[in-house]
């Protein structure tokens, strides 16, 4: 029987809330429909998250599970969900129940009103510090000038998607992936959800301050070319103030005479002059390296173990 609805959740050392969050939705999900499924993508956790995803599913066969060989990271797992979900929607949601299952009734509603995608948009970040609160706005504001793909702000991956932009989603190659951006890339018919985000049930976040830096700065590299373009213009700024400065060398000396140069000053010019072009080398070397990935070809993802068997979709 094909599923309405499948949660795809992908998970990573996550022992102490599977069996939490199993008993939470699933009441919810049976309630919406019977006809669903939870997928879990169990991201080379080292903890008892795999034993438990298999109990999970040997108490409920509508429980199924995709176990990677290795860690490959939320962005790639979120992908293989994706990939292998079989319901006719489809919802990625975290595991530690910050994305309320509550909201899942109210997505699917919108959905049967005909939209294809349907978004839960915070509208309280209080459980989030005040770091991670600041950084993200600003990320917001950064990706919104820079990208000429609109990626609405606030909202995370959980979301209600149809599996016709699900399609759609399977056919973008990329191996460097920022979901966030693909998936407002796909376009179709959008409506969202308001939501306050609450504390984690169990566990610790897995995402560190260094991991979140580079979400961010693959997302500002995945869908912008801006900072390789900006280059070009502090390089005809840089010009500019050097025949500028020439130009008051030139006049100095023939109205002043000749005059011993200063070693500090000429020192620190051709120091930021050296910083400004090792920094340009960096922003290009961002875009070589996912260049270098994605010529490569290797797979997106190796999967271990299937539980519950492999579904036809995949």
């Amino acid at each position: 029987m094909t599923p309405e609805l499948s949660l795809v959740v992908p998970v990573f050392n996550e022992e102490e809330t599977i069996d939490l969050f199993v008993a939470t939705v699933t009441p919810l999900l049976e309630a919406i429909d019977p006809r669903w499924e939870i997928l879990f993508i169990n991201d080379g956790s080292r903890d008892r998250t795999l034993d438990l995803i298999r109990a999970a599913h040997g108490r409920e066969p509508r429980v199924r599970g995709v176990d990677f060989s290795r860690n490959y990271g939320k962005e790639v797992a979120l992908s293989a969900g994706l990939d292998h979900a079989a319901g006719r929607a489809v919802v990625p949601i975290d595991v530690d129940l910050q994305d309320p299952p509550e909201l899942i009734a109210a997505m699917v509603v919108k959905w049967r009103e005909g939209y294809d995608v349907v978004l839960a948009q915070r509208t309280d970040r209080s459980s989030d510090g005040w770091l991670k609160r600041a950084t993200a706005g600003l990320f917001y504001q950064l990706i919104g000038r820079m990208s000429r793909v609109r990626i609405p702000a606030n909202v995370g991956d959980f979301r209600l998607i149809d599996q016709s932009v699900v399609a759609a989603l399977r056919s973008y190659p990329e191996r460097e992936r920022f979901m966030k951006g693909i998936f407002a890339s796909v376009g179709f018919r959008t409506t969202s959800v308001p939501y306050s985000r609450p504390e984690r049930v169990a566990g610790t976040t897995k995402f560190r301050p260094a991991a979140l830096i580079n979400l961010a700065l693959e997302g500002i590299v995945s869908f912008s070319t801006a900072p390789l373009k900006i280059w070009t213009y502090i390089g005809f700024l840089a010009a500019i103030a050097a025949l500028v400065y020439g130009g008051v060398v030139v006049v100095r000396t023939l109205v002043f005479g000749i005059d011993v140069p200063g070693y500090a000053s000429l020192l620190s010019i051709m120091l930021f002059i050296n910083g400004l072009v090792l920094i340009g080398l960096g922003v290009q070397g961002e875009y070589i390296a996912r260049i270098f990935a994605e010529v490569k070809g290797r797979p997106l993802y190796i999967v271990r173990e299937w539980i519950g068997g492999e579904p036809p979709t995949a």
